[in-house]
Formats: structure tokens, sequence, C-alpha cells
């Protein structure tokens, strides 16, 4: 049972998986900031509220709080965009260069042939 489950830890999937979690967390700590330092006082700079999530309507008794909602969104646009970014810039890096083929030299009778079937379809 052990053997298996180092089999299967060890498999690159699950490897992969793990390193993408961790850099995930990397990522959003890195959203996180760039939201709460950057994108945040610039919306308070607009609404003159403190936060965006603190957004809320009262309807009688109820508060509606869509500053969260809208929190939310922001977070998921710049994540989606940054991982737009990254895919596409690692999609160009791992594009293969088309190989050059090398001039192959045709057999004189191959020549010869190709000579005869242009005469022929100018006729």
């Amino acid at each position: 049972m052990i053997k298996e489950f180092k089999e299967f830890i060890m498999r690159g999937n699950v490897l992969d998986l793990a390193v993408g979690v961790i850099i995930g967390s990397a990522f959003s700590a890195i959203v996180n900031s760039l939201v709460t330092d950057i994108i945040t006082p610039l919306i308070v700079s607009l609404t003159s509220q403190a936060s965006v999530s603190e957004l809320s309507i009262k309807i009688g008794s109820a508060t509606l709080t869509y500053g969260n909602f809208i929190q939310a969104i922001i977070d998921f646009l710049i994540i989606a965009f940054i991982l737009f970014l990254i895919i596409k810039t690692a999609n160009r890096l791992s594009r293969k260069e088309p190989e050059t083929q090398e001039a192959v030299e045709i057999p004189q009778a191959e020549q010869y042939l190709k000579e005869i079937r242009d005469l022929l379809a100018k006729e």
C-alpha cells in the first residue's frame, strides 16, 4: 500500500497539481495586494467609500451588500487577465520554429518528365 501511495504521489499530474496550488495561493496574495493597495484607493476616490466591499444599500430592514460581489468580480477579472497573459506568453515561448526543408536534388529523369508535363500543359 505504501508503494502504491508513493507511485501515486510521484506521478507527474499530482506533482503538477501541487505546484499549481502553491503558486496559485502565492498568486492570490499578489492579486489581493493589487486590489487592496491600488484598485481600491482608486475606487475610494470615485465613491468616497473606504472599501469596495463596504458598498451597500439599505432596503427596508435588509442591507444589500453589493460591494462584496463587485470585489469578487474585480478579483476574478484580474486573475483571469493575468492568467491569460501568462498562458499566451507560455504558448508563444513553447511554439517550435518551423523546420527548414533542405533542397532535395531532383533526379534527371524526373526533371525531364516535369518539362514534358509543362510542355503538354501549354498545348
